[in-house]
C-alpha cells in the first residue's frame, strides 16, 4: 500500500528535477484516492516565473478538477507552503498537507489551520538537506528570490555554509 513515505520520494524526485534543471529544490506531488494526479516542481529560475513554486505547478498539471475532487486529494510538498500555495491550497479545498520538513522555512501552516486544512510534517532529513545544500551554494539566487517579496528571513542554514 502506498503511504505517505511512497509520495513524499516521488516528490523528492521532483525537486531534484527542479535543481538538475538550473531551480529551487522544491518539489510536490498531488494525489487523489491514493494515486496520483499529477506532480509539479519549482520553476520559479527556469521559466522567469513568479509564482510557479511547486504547489502551484502540482495544481496547475492536474487540471480543472471539480470540487469533490479536490476534497479527495492530498498536496505532498517538500518544505512547508508559502502564503500564496496555502491560498490555492484553501481556494481547492484540498483538505490535507503532507509537508517533507518545515524547519528551513515556515509557511502559512497556520493559515491552513485555522481553514481546516490538515497538516502533516515528516520532519525528512532529505527535504531540509537538498535545499540547505542549494541555498547554500547558490546563496545570491536565494537572496535574490527573497528580496522579491520582501522577505529579510534568513535560512536556518544550519552547518552547512557560514554566511
Amino acid at each position: 500500500m502506498k503511504d505517505d513515505a511512497y509520495f513524499m520520494e516521488l516528490a523528492i524526485m521532483e525537486a531534484q528535477k527542479s535543481l538538475e534543471e538550473g531551480g529551487l529544490p522544491i518539489g510536490s506531488v498531488l494525489v487523489k484516492d491514493g494515486e496520483v494526479i499529477s506532480q509539479g516542481h519549482n520553476r520559479l529560475i527556469q521559466n522567469d516565473s513568479v509564482i510557479l513554486h511547486a504547489e502551484m505547478d502540482a495544481i496547475e498539471n492536474a487540471g480543472r478538477l471539480n470540487y469533490e475532487d479536490y476534497r479527495k486529494c492530498t498536496l505532498y510538498t517538500t518544505l512547508s507552503p508559502c502564503p500564496m500555495c496555502s491560498g490555492a491550497i484553501i481556494l481547492y479545498n484540498i483538505p490535507k498537507v503532507v509537508i517533507g520538513e518545515n524547519t528551513t522555512l515556515m509557511g502559512a501552516e497556520n493559515f491552513l489551520k485555522i481553514n481546516d486544512v490538515e497538516i502533516v510534517v515528516l520532519d525528512d532529513i532529505r527535504c531540509r538537506d537538498l535545499f540547505l545544500k542549494f541555498t547554500c551554494n547558490n546563496s545570491e539566487i536565494w537572496d535574490e528570490e527573497l528580496a522579491k517579496v520582501g522577505n529579510t528571513t534568513e535560512v536556518n542554514d544550519g552547518n552547512y555554509c557560514n554566511r
